[in-house]
């Protein structure tokens, strides 16, 4: 479905700590009485991806909130690194720990899709103060290698797109190959547990694809026994990750937030 105009949104720029213009979308409630958002995609994703999530929380009849869409360094209307080795969940931290800091934003709530819910991981463990509630689309304590193989080699094997709108969705460097390419899938993945558990002081609300192979419903379980305030949505007919766009689940997490400020 193509996108209303520009309107809904304002382009915002800022700068990171090694200088380079970074992008988000801003979509600005009618008042800024309730907990801001901050929208983190996936690997090769960006700030689009959000479009009818962040319209419906900046609109939410009970609770309007301000969103705010990342495209990471490298993707999107970001600017490509030049040192394709910070392509990594770390320093796409510290872009979105400087913007918050920036911008006077704290105790955000945080959408983290696939590697954004990485990135939400590791805030909880490095910057805790930082953050609110927590919604972790599709992504957990444990990445099972089937899924994470087939994202490595869909980076790898990205397809020319067929037309500018498909263009402008699959933005982003390149060499972000190369960084997802220096995983050794032949040794078990690190395990995520105590970024997990770091979220144990925040609610958490984790998304759940029906037919995921990155998030698996046995690592979905023991993270609601882990964690002691964890909700779950299950989307049907959906894999990694759901799109957020359909009805229920939408409405779920902006339910989610006004239950949580």
């Amino acid at each position: 479905m193509p996108e209303p105009p520009g309107e809904l949104w304002q382009d915002i720029t800022y700068r990171s700590f090694d200088d380079l213009r970074l992008y988000v979308r801003h979509y600005q409630a009618p008042s800024a009485k309730f907990r801001s958002v901050v929208c983190l995609p996936g690997l090769t994703r960006n700030s689009r991806d959000f479009h009818t999530l962040a319209t419906y929380l900046s609109r939410y009849a009970e609770k309007p909130r301000d969103v705010y869409c990342f495209d990471y360094r490298g993707r999107g209307r970001s600017q490509y690194d030049r040192k394709w080795r910070n392509y990594v969940p770390y320093i796409e931290l510290l872009d979105i720990l400087d913007f918050l800091t920036i911008n006077g934003l704290h105790k955000v709530g945080i959408v983290g899709t696939s590697r954004g819910g990485i990135i939400a991981m590791l805030m909880a463990a490095l910057r805790p103060t930082a953050m609110g509630p927590v919604v972790l689309n599709d992504i957990g304590a444990v990445i099972e290698t089937r899924g994470l193989a087939r994202i490595i080699n869909y980076v790898r094997r990205m397809p020319n797109p067929k037309s500018w709108p498909d263009a402008v969705m699959r933005a982003y460097d390149r060499r972000l190959a190369r960084a997802v390419g220096s995983i050794d899938l032949s040794r078990p993945i690190p395990d995520l547990w105590p970024q997990f558990i770091a979220l144990g002081q925040v609610p958490v609300l984790a998304v759940r694809g029906v037919n995921s192979d990155v998030l698996s419903a046995e690592t979905l379980q023991a993270m609601i026994e882990r964690h002691p305030n964890l909700r779950t949505i299950a989307v049907p007919d959906q894999g990694h990750a759901p799109l957020l766009k359909d009805q229920e689940t939408v409405e779920g997490i902006a339910s989610f937030f006004a239950a949580n400020d």
